[in-house]
């Protein structure tokens, strides 16, 4: 029962998320976050009104100063209709008068009570939010002008007090923490860019090498046929040999794309084994689909089934992740200009687990903490660094493990082990 209420709480989450990511995507953000600021502050103008009048009475309250916040806020529920200029006007003023004036006038007025104290405080959070110049100025404006207002009304007293002085520091802080914070944001932003960048460059130079090929071989091809008085049994064989390879590059283009995009789209979906799957079939699947330059790679690769097993999964994710292994593997051959790969399918070992081995250049010890971390590779400019990183992350939602033994210029062993399942019947 607890399962089931954490998957819809979870389900609901995810929900939401994908709801305000599809708003986001079609409203420009700043008028998203306008008409969000409007709307709780249409509702909760009023509702807070109702709380701290009849249930929690307080010292102080004014009806008229919250049906100007709830004017500002409705206001902003007509935000699709500003242009840039008037949007910014209205998120100074607004922010200016509710945040920093409201609660900073109705904190003096009630003396500091611990209500208006943690309201505050969370105004101060809800503020630095925005805009850290747009926040500060808007901090600076509304706070002024509620001590003056407070003075004016016979609490320069209370403003001089030690429960209104010793929230200062606090204010302080939360300021600046929320600054900091509002930085890394930034800095993490421009790393997701960073990989991004990673990623488009691997896409291009994956995709730039067969372009190459199929260009040089129509323009062959175009020459051939310029000459077409002229040709031979040998232009024709040419020609016939040229056009397998355009369709194979094809082929090699688009297994490549199909690759990125599984990768991609993993990251995003649910990872939970919801299958059961058979392993030797998984990697019969995976070296039918990925596309060997020739035959002689192709013998590179061999297949030994000590005993097939069975695993909770995913198909299609099972793929990605042997197609992930397979490209690293030889491509630690091509590097090497040595080795043989060699896959492993042990369901007789306790746990069952699956054995990729490449005989090729082997991983050096310093890099070998490092290869599973997320835009990580090696050598560096060898990929976006997502492949292993995403191996592990799959393994790990379905309880299992992958690690790597390895012997630089000898060999690198990835061992991925499952948890138990029923055997397959030899």
């Amino acid at each position: 029962m607890a399962q089931s209420l954490q998957e819809r709480w979870k389900r609901w989450q995810h929900g939401l998320v994908q709801s305000l990511l599809h708003y986001h995507g079609r409203e420009d953000h700043a008028t998203v976050r306008v008409l969000l600021l409007a709307s709780i502050g249409t509702v909760g103008m009023p509702l807070y009104y109702v709380i701290w009048q009849s249930f929690f009475p307080q010292e102080y309250e004014s009806l008229s100063l919250r049906l100007l916040g709830i004017l500002l806020c409705a206001l902003g529920l007509f935000a699709r209709q500003f242009n840039r200029r008037m949007l910014h006007l209205y998120l100074l003023v607004t922010l200016s008068y509710i945040f920093p004036f409201f609660f900073t006038f109705m904190f003096l007025m009630n003396h500091a009570s611990g209500v208006w104290s943690e309201s505050l405080l969370v105004g101060l959070v809800v503020l630095f939010h925005f805009d850290t110049g747009l926040a500060l100025t808007a901090y600076l404006t509304g706070t002024t002008v509620a001590c003056v207002a407070a003075v004016m009304l016979g609490e320069g007293e209370t403003l001089l007090s030690a429960q209104v002085l010793q929230q200062l520091p606090i204010h302080l802080f939360t300021i600046a923490a929320l600054s900091v914070a509002k930085i890394s944001r930034q800095v993490l932003a421009q790393e997701k860019l960073a990989g991004l960048g990673a990623g488009l460059a691997t896409v291009a130079h994956e995709l730039r090498t067969p372009l190459t090929s199929v260009d040089a071989n129509v323009r062959g091809l175009l020459r051939v046929y310029a000459e077409a008085g002229n040709r031979t049994q040998e232009d024709r064989l040419g020609a016939i040999d040229a056009l397998a390879r355009i369709q194979f590059e094809v082929r090699h283009m688009n297994h490549m794309i199909d690759l990125f995009l599984l990768s991609a789209t993993a990251v995003r979906q649910n990872l939970r084994p919801v299958e059961k799957v058979t392993m030797e079939g998984v990697v019969e699947a995976a070296l039918k689909r990925y596309p060997f330059p020739n035959a002689t790679q192709q013998k590179l690769v061999t297949l030994e089934v000590r005993r097939n097993f069975i695993f909770a999964g995913q198909t299609e994710l099972s793929v990605v992740i042997l197609l992930n292994l397979l490209r690293n593997a030889l491509k630690a051959v091509q590097r090497a200009g040595k080795g043989r790969v060699r896959i492993v399918v042990d369901g007789a070992h306790s746990p069952p687990r699956l054995l990729f081995i490449d005989t090729a250049c082997g991983i050096p010890a310093q890099q070998m903490p490092m290869i599973f971390r997320r835009f990580y590779s090696h050598p560096p400019h060898n990929g976006a660094g997502i492949g292993l990183a995403l191996c592990e992350e799959i393994m790990h939602a379905w309880n299992a493990t992958i690690h790597c033994v390895s012997r630089e210029g000898a060999y690198a062993i990835f061992i991925l082990e499952f948890p138990q399942q029923q055997p397959i019947p030899r």
